[in-house]
Protein backbone atom coordinates (compact mmCIF):
# COMPACT_ATOMS: atom_id res chain seq x y z
CA UNK A 1 0.00 0.00 0.00
CA UNK A 2 1.44 3.35 -1.03
CA UNK A 3 1.06 6.56 0.93
CA UNK A 4 1.99 9.68 -1.02
CA UNK A 5 3.69 11.23 1.97
CA UNK A 6 5.35 8.24 3.59
CA UNK A 7 5.55 5.54 0.93
CA UNK A 8 4.79 1.88 1.64
CA UNK A 9 6.88 1.62 4.80
CA UNK A 10 5.34 3.92 7.35
CA UNK A 11 7.29 5.17 10.34
CA UNK A 12 6.47 5.05 14.04
CA UNK A 13 3.46 7.37 13.80
CA UNK A 14 0.52 7.79 11.50
CA UNK A 15 -2.10 5.45 10.07
CA UNK A 16 -0.82 1.94 9.55
CA UNK A 17 -3.70 0.00 8.04
CA UNK A 18 -5.03 0.67 4.56
CA UNK A 19 -8.54 -0.28 3.47
CA UNK A 20 -9.32 -3.88 4.40
CA UNK A 21 -5.97 -4.53 6.06
CA UNK A 22 -7.19 -4.57 9.67
CA UNK A 23 -9.81 -7.13 8.65
CA UNK A 24 -7.10 -9.22 7.03
CA UNK A 25 -4.79 -8.94 10.05
CA UNK A 26 -7.52 -10.03 12.46
CA UNK A 27 -8.50 -12.92 10.22
CA UNK A 28 -4.84 -14.02 10.05
CA UNK A 29 -4.57 -13.93 13.85
CA UNK A 30 -7.68 -16.07 14.24
CA UNK A 31 -6.37 -18.53 11.64
CA UNK A 32 -3.23 -18.84 13.82
CA UNK A 33 -5.24 -19.40 16.99
CA UNK A 34 -8.83 -18.81 18.10
CA UNK A 35 -9.37 -16.14 20.72
CA UNK A 36 -11.79 -13.72 22.31
CA UNK A 37 -11.83 -10.08 21.26
CA UNK A 38 -9.54 -8.74 23.96
CA UNK A 39 -7.03 -11.54 23.31
CA UNK A 40 -7.02 -10.83 19.56
CA UNK A 41 -6.52 -7.15 20.35
CA UNK A 42 -3.52 -7.99 22.56
CA UNK A 43 -1.97 -10.30 19.97
CA UNK A 44 -2.29 -7.59 17.33
CA UNK A 45 -0.61 -5.06 19.63
CA UNK A 46 2.19 -7.57 20.29
CA UNK A 47 2.92 -7.72 16.54
CA UNK A 48 3.83 -4.02 16.75
CA UNK A 49 6.02 -4.14 19.86
CA UNK A 50 4.03 -1.36 21.49
CA UNK A 51 3.96 1.05 18.52
CA UNK A 52 0.30 0.37 17.70
CA UNK A 53 -2.48 -0.08 20.21
CA UNK A 54 -5.70 -1.33 18.61
CA UNK A 55 -8.91 -0.06 20.11
CA UNK A 56 -12.04 -1.98 20.97
CA UNK A 57 -13.84 0.42 18.63
CA UNK A 58 -11.91 -0.98 15.68
CA UNK A 59 -11.48 -4.62 16.73
CA UNK A 60 -15.02 -5.59 17.72
CA UNK A 61 -16.78 -4.18 14.62
CA UNK A 62 -14.17 -5.95 12.47
CA UNK A 63 -14.78 -9.23 14.30
CA UNK A 64 -18.51 -8.75 13.72
CA UNK A 65 -17.84 -8.11 10.01
CA UNK A 66 -15.77 -11.30 9.76
CA UNK A 67 -18.59 -13.22 11.45
CA UNK A 68 -21.21 -11.67 9.12
CA UNK A 69 -19.05 -12.67 6.13
CA UNK A 70 -18.89 -16.26 7.40
CA UNK A 71 -15.10 -16.16 7.80
CA UNK A 72 -15.20 -16.71 11.56
CA UNK A 73 -17.71 -18.31 13.89
CA UNK A 74 -18.32 -17.59 17.55
CA UNK A 75 -18.44 -20.07 20.40
CA UNK A 76 -19.32 -19.07 23.95
CA UNK A 77 -16.59 -20.21 26.34
CA UNK A 78 -16.68 -19.19 30.01
CA UNK A 79 -19.06 -16.36 29.18
CA UNK A 80 -16.85 -14.98 26.40
CA UNK A 81 -17.23 -14.97 22.65
CA UNK A 82 -14.32 -16.95 21.25
CA UNK A 83 -13.70 -16.48 17.54
CA UNK A 84 -12.73 -19.50 15.41
CA UNK A 85 -11.87 -19.54 11.72
CA UNK A 86 -14.29 -21.22 9.33
CA UNK A 87 -13.25 -23.14 6.22
CA UNK A 88 -14.19 -20.08 4.14
CA UNK A 89 -12.05 -17.95 6.42
CA UNK A 90 -9.09 -20.30 6.13
CA UNK A 91 -9.47 -20.31 2.35
CA UNK A 92 -9.67 -16.48 2.25
CA UNK A 93 -6.51 -16.22 4.36
CA UNK A 94 -4.69 -18.68 2.10
CA UNK A 95 -5.72 -16.66 -0.96
CA UNK A 96 -4.35 -13.52 0.70
CA UNK A 97 -1.18 -15.13 2.09
CA UNK A 98 1.16 -12.74 0.25
CA UNK A 99 -0.75 -9.68 1.47
CA UNK A 100 -0.73 -11.05 5.03
CA UNK A 101 3.02 -11.66 4.84
CA UNK A 102 3.62 -8.08 3.63
CA UNK A 103 1.37 -6.78 6.41
CA UNK A 104 3.29 -8.67 9.11
CA UNK A 105 6.56 -7.50 7.56
CA UNK A 106 5.42 -3.90 7.87
CA UNK A 107 4.27 -4.56 11.43
CA UNK A 108 7.69 -5.98 12.35
CA UNK A 109 9.40 -3.00 10.76
CA UNK A 110 7.19 -0.57 12.64
CA UNK A 111 7.69 -2.59 15.82
CA UNK A 112 11.40 -1.88 15.63
CA UNK A 113 10.51 1.70 16.56
CA UNK A 114 9.12 0.41 19.88
CA UNK A 115 12.51 0.82 21.50
CA UNK A 116 12.07 4.59 21.25
CA UNK A 117 9.28 4.40 23.81
CA UNK A 118 11.81 3.50 26.49
CA UNK A 119 12.72 6.47 28.74
CA UNK A 120 16.44 5.86 28.22
CA UNK A 121 16.01 6.30 24.45
CA UNK A 122 15.40 10.03 24.93
CA UNK A 123 18.91 10.31 26.35
CA UNK A 124 20.47 9.13 23.08
CA UNK A 125 18.05 10.33 20.40
CA UNK A 126 18.93 14.02 20.86
CA UNK A 127 22.69 13.53 20.52
CA UNK A 128 22.18 11.13 17.60
CA UNK A 129 20.05 13.67 15.75
CA UNK A 130 22.63 16.40 16.41
CA UNK A 131 25.30 14.10 14.94
CA UNK A 132 23.24 13.59 11.78
CA UNK A 133 22.58 17.34 11.55
CA UNK A 134 26.32 18.05 11.81
CA UNK A 135 27.02 15.52 9.06
CA UNK A 136 24.43 17.03 6.73
CA UNK A 137 25.76 20.53 7.44
CA UNK A 138 29.35 19.43 6.72
CA UNK A 139 28.22 17.80 3.50
CA UNK A 140 26.35 20.94 2.42
CA UNK A 141 29.43 23.08 3.05
CA UNK A 142 31.58 20.60 1.11
CA UNK A 143 29.21 20.84 -1.89
CA UNK A 144 29.00 17.05 -2.24
CA UNK A 145 32.77 16.50 -2.27
CA UNK A 146 33.17 12.69 -2.51
CA UNK A 147 36.09 12.77 -0.05
CA UNK A 148 33.90 14.44 2.57
CA UNK A 149 31.06 11.98 1.92
CA UNK A 150 33.49 9.10 2.39
CA UNK A 151 34.93 10.57 5.60
CA UNK A 152 31.43 11.16 7.07
CA UNK A 153 30.53 7.54 6.26
CA UNK A 154 33.71 6.39 8.01
CA UNK A 155 32.78 8.39 11.11
CA UNK A 156 29.32 6.82 11.21
CA UNK A 157 30.67 3.30 10.65
CA UNK A 158 33.23 3.78 13.44
CA UNK A 159 30.61 5.21 15.79
CA UNK A 160 28.29 2.27 15.11
CA UNK A 161 31.12 -0.20 15.70
CA UNK A 162 31.99 1.42 19.03
CA UNK A 163 28.36 1.46 20.15
CA UNK A 164 27.89 -2.18 19.16
CA UNK A 165 30.87 -3.04 21.39
CA UNK A 166 28.79 -1.73 24.29
CA UNK A 167 25.96 -4.14 23.49
CA UNK A 168 26.58 -7.10 25.79
CA UNK A 169 24.14 -9.25 23.81
CA UNK A 170 26.57 -9.09 20.89
CA UNK A 171 29.43 -10.23 23.14
CA UNK A 172 28.50 -13.70 24.40
CA UNK A 173 31.60 -13.87 26.60
CA UNK A 174 30.29 -10.93 28.66
CA UNK A 175 27.53 -11.23 31.19
CA UNK A 176 24.60 -8.87 30.66
CA UNK A 177 24.02 -6.58 33.68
Amino acid sequence: MMNARRGPERGPTGRFFGPGELRLAILALIVERPGHGYEVMGRLADRFNGTYEPSAGSIYPTLQLLEDEGLVRVEQTDGRKVYHVTEDGRRAAEEQADAIERLWGRAASRGEWGMFREPEAAEIVGPALRLVKAAVKALAHAHGDPAVVERIQEVFVEARRRIEELDTRRRPWKEAP
